[in-house]
């Protein structure tokens, strides 16, 4: 008979952040906490132009003015740079001509804000208009000024990707029941607490230290390198506590190198901090969007084909952008079986603030078009929409078209628990008009198989432990803790190996000079790749307090056990010693006891081009429901309750694993109800949080959370993400509800109260009556 699995202490149970107590007393370091002697403020000159050649800058009044330290100009440091290396097409200040409003055309660093913003007032710049790109469906040909010259055939295509697996006109031919959804998504950005700031220091020993709220550490680090030409060594990056980031903050932006570069040129200590619109401005948010799925089924509602295209817009840059393209077409691959699969997307340089990552990233739009025109397929079959979805769940162990390797799954149970806890079957297509129930489910990576960086080849994950004669013990990671909990969850990993209590683990802040390196928060990667580091580490550890412990009780170190801050003989609990004693005996010939653990991903995927896109060692899968209740004499609506069922392995911190999907679902909402970013051509109108309307805590609804993951058998301890795949349900769950509740598919989001009436009013149009009205 096997045994019963140990329990664990920690891990499994609700545990409270380790910085919380510093965060709210005030006392968390972030970015713009950073005071360095003599420092001056750094501010940027932003283009007013879309598109224009920049034929004269004049910056000499600007130098010449009292209390102004230095004026940068793009010629200073031209070196391009981008997050991934095959797409550097940033510039930390333009170079030749501007590309949006708000690029960055010069830059300077003064004594104060007053004199700072006075200079920038004394800088002439002249511009020679070029074409206006705003609408990305215009730049797929070849235009008369590509905004890139590496636009795709003289186009302002950045990135074609086309991928055809099966037969897809055939499985058409032979569908019984087909479907089709054109989407239109407008772009929203990410709404973090905190904004961008960054502090820089050059000092005389000839290095440069750079403190910025930045999710990804090593990514700054090898920009900073490239476009400064220093030496890596010479750089030191320190991530502060960061208020946020959601994406937004995952690539090397250009404030964070101007910031730099103002450093070395004065040879003084600079900090920039942005207000919010400079954020916006920033973006890197979703990407404005336009796909068109169509979905082939047979008579018993067995999937056959999908045929999708998008549309993209980029901004101004390709940020992430190569990544994106693929992504809204291979992360439609879960959680349902398609045997035949057809995709064409195109992403377009535009002249608006770049897009760029945003949570749940590239898999958010096409979820919710795909969900809406599954619904579609199951009402035409006269299939309840769980029982559609449940008779095409892939199985666990199994393999997609397109060679996504699928391990652990509990899709099933989250249809299951959902259609349970919300009642479905009392109402779906039961409530009066005006209210609904809506399904909608999601598939997610758990951080992606394929690093963006080949060479040198290295770990993902890397962390070292530390401990001394106090019992202290250290942690060095570079993983960007960015409120998610990831700090805690690496504490409490190394505490549930070693048996110790979580206050002997201290994990240090991220710091280039002795942080090993992590490839940082973005692609809900941290709790799969660090905590699989983390635990590797904690083991190493405990192999040699399990050999000191061995010596001091006589027995084996295989027949000895953890447990709470003592090693003892397995089975015999008064054969022991503490956790210190072992650890003194440990340390007598070598000191301070240290150890490493690291994690790399095993190779998957198939050998066609772009196969890497969207492999990952686990997927996360959801099912929620949601409940909507319309005023159909206005068009305004509200979710009043959700449920979400979601697979994310065991959860290791259900407190942050709640807490991570309280926050999706409120940042889902938000797509769905209202965010947008506001054009007029390529002049954004709404850069404030003013006016760009995140929902208000009254908007969220009463949400049931319920984790029914098995263990997955690579994960850290079972567990896989549950950072940005909880979001993607959200929308098309709302979506659905609102056919239930009048009958109407909205494809535009958001889906304001107008455009709620305007669907009515169409519907009572085309006398298509829906429960009676």
């Amino acid at each position: 008979m096997a045994s019963t699995p140990r329990p664990f202490r920690l891990l499994g149970h609700h545990i409270p952040y380790i910085e919380g107590p510093l965060k709210v007393t005030g006392r968390a370091e972030y970015t713009d906490d950073i005071q360095r002697p003599g420092m001056l403020v750094g501010r940027l000159l932003r283009s007013p132009w879309p598109h224009a050649r920049l034929t004269s800058l004049d910056v000499r009044a600007a130098r010449a003015l009292p209390g102004v330290h230095a004026v940068l100009t793009g010629e200073r440091y031209p070196t391009p740079f981008g997050v991934l290396p095959i797409t550097h097409d940033e510039t930390a200040i333009a170079v030749g001509k501007a590309r949006y409003i708000g690029d960055i055309i010069a830059a300077v660093a003064a004594q104060d804000e007053r004199t700072a913003e006075k200079a920038l007032g004394l800088i002439r710049a002249e511009f020679e208009p070029l074409p206006e790109y705003s609408d990305p469906r215009v730049g797929v040909t070849k235009v008369v000024e590509p905004i890139h010259a590496r636009g795709l055939a003289g186009s302002n295509i950045q990135k074609e990707v086309v991928q055809h697996f099966g037969d897809v006109d055939a499985a058409f031919v032979h569908a019984k029941f087909t479907a089709r959804v054109k989407g239109t998504f407008a772009g929203v950005t990410h709404a973090f607490t905190e904004p961008m700031a960054t502090v820089a220091e050059a000092t005389p020993d000839g290095r440069l230290t750079v403190w910025s709220a930045t999710q990804v550490p090593h990514y700054l680090h090898r920009s900073l390198s490239e476009v400064l030409g220093l030496p890596m060594h010479r750089i030191r990056v320190i991530k502060p506590e960061v208020g946020g980031g959601f994406g937004g903050k995952s690539d090397p932006l250009p404030h964070e190198i101007v910031c730099a570069a103002l450093a070395i040129e004065t040879g003084r200590p600079v900090k920039i901090l942005f207000d919010r619109e400079d954020v916006f401005y920033t973006n890197h948010g979703r990407h404005p969007t336009q796909n068109d799925v169509r979905i082939a089924a047979d008579a018993d509602g067995q999937l056959l084909a999908y045929d999708i295209e998008a549309l993209i817009d980029g901004g101004a840059w390709s940020s992430f952008g190569t990544v994106t393209t693929y992504y809204n077409g291979v992360l439609s691959m879960g959680p349902y079986r398609v045997p035949n699969f057809r995709y064409k997307g195109r992403r377009v340089y535009t002249t608006k603030p770049p897009s760029g990552a945003m949570r749940a990233h590239g898999g958010t739009n096409i979820r919710y078009s795909i969900e809406l025109a599954l619904d579609e397929i199951a009402e035409k079959a006269g299939i309840d929409p769980f029982d559609l979805r449940a008779r095409n769940a892939l199985p666990p162990n199994s393999t997609t078209v397109n060679e996504f390797r699928i391990t652990s799954t509990s899709f099933l149970k989250c249809l299951a628990a959902a259609r349970a806890a919300s009642g479905w079957d009392g109402k779906f297509r039961q409530l009066p008009y005006g209210r609904g129930v809506g399904l909608g489910c999601g598939f997610y990576i758990s951080g992606s198989n394929s690093p963006i960086h080949f060479t040198p080849k290295m770990p993902q994950s890397t962390v070292h432990l530390k401990v001394d004669m106090d019992g202290g013990i250290a942690v060095h990671s570079m993983q960007a803790d960015i409120g998610q909990g990831s700090n805690t969850l690496l504490a409490a990993i190394v505490a549930e190996v070693l048996g110790v209590d979580l206050e002997r683990v201290h994990v240090q802040r991220v710091d280039s000079d002795v942080s090993p390196i992590d490839l940082g928060s973005y692609s809900s990667r941290v709790t799969f790749m660090m905590g699989n580091a983390a635990r590797a580490a904690a083991e190493e550890l405990k192999g040699h307090l399990l050999a000191a412990a061995a010596e001091l009780l006589g027995h084996p170190a295989g027949e000895l056990e953890v447990e709470h801050e003592r090693i003892q003989l397995a089975g015999h609990p008064e054969t022991a010693v503490t956790f210190l004693a072992a650890l003194h005996k440990a340390m007598e010939e070598t000191g301070a006891l240290t150890a490493t653990g690291s994690y790399q991903t095993s190779p998957v995927g198939g050998t066609f081009k772009g196969a890497r896109a969207g492999t990952a060692p686990a997927y996360s899968f959801a099912a929620y429901v949601a409940e909507v209740d319309v005023d159909v004499e206005t068009g305004e609506y509200h979710v009043p309750r959700l449920w979400a069922a979601f697979d994310c392995g065991r959860p290791l911190n259900c407190l942050a694993v709640e807490g991570q999907i309280q926050g999706s679902i409120h940042m889902g909402l938000g797509q769905v109800m209202g965010e947008s970013m506001n054009y007029r051509g390529s002049r954004l109108f709404n850069p404030s949080l003013l006016e760009y309307k995140i929902p208000m805590p009254q908007q969220m609804p009463q949400v049931e959370i319920l984790l029914v993951g098995e263990d997955d058998p690579a994960g850290p301890f079972g567990a896989k993400e549950a950072g940005e795949g909880p979001l993607i349900a959200t929308l098309p769950a709302v979506g659905n509800a609102l056919y239930d509740a009048v009958g109407v598919r909205f494809t535009e989001l958001p889906i304001t109260p107008d455009r709620v009436l305007r669907g009515i009013d169409l519907r009572t149009k085309e006398a298509r009556p829906w429960k009676g009205a």
